[in-house]
């Protein structure tokens, strides 16, 4: 290998992201199947804490995580 190859190693940043997009994911897929997008739509803008609204804080997290995982890192030595 080149010396200047730079081997980032394991990422768990991305890796937290990466599940925390599925699990909201997830969520979300369910709650459309079994509801349907007007009462998606409902629960997601009403005034209350619903599970909607958790999941899409977790897609947003896990997407900040992702993000986090891809900066740039200062190469030793």
């Amino acid at each position: 290998m080149s010396h200047e190859y730079y081997r980032r190693g394991k990422n768990w940043f991305t890796a937290i992201g990466v599940l925390f997009c599925v699990m909201g994911g997830i969520v979300i897929v369910q709650q459309l199947l079994i509801w349907g997008v007007d009462f998606f739509k409902d629960f997601l803008f009403n005034a209350e804490v619903t599970n909607e609204k958790v999941s899409v804080a977790m897609i947003g997290f896990g997407l900040f995580m992702i993000a986090l995982g891809f900066r740039k890192h200062e190469q030793k030595g």
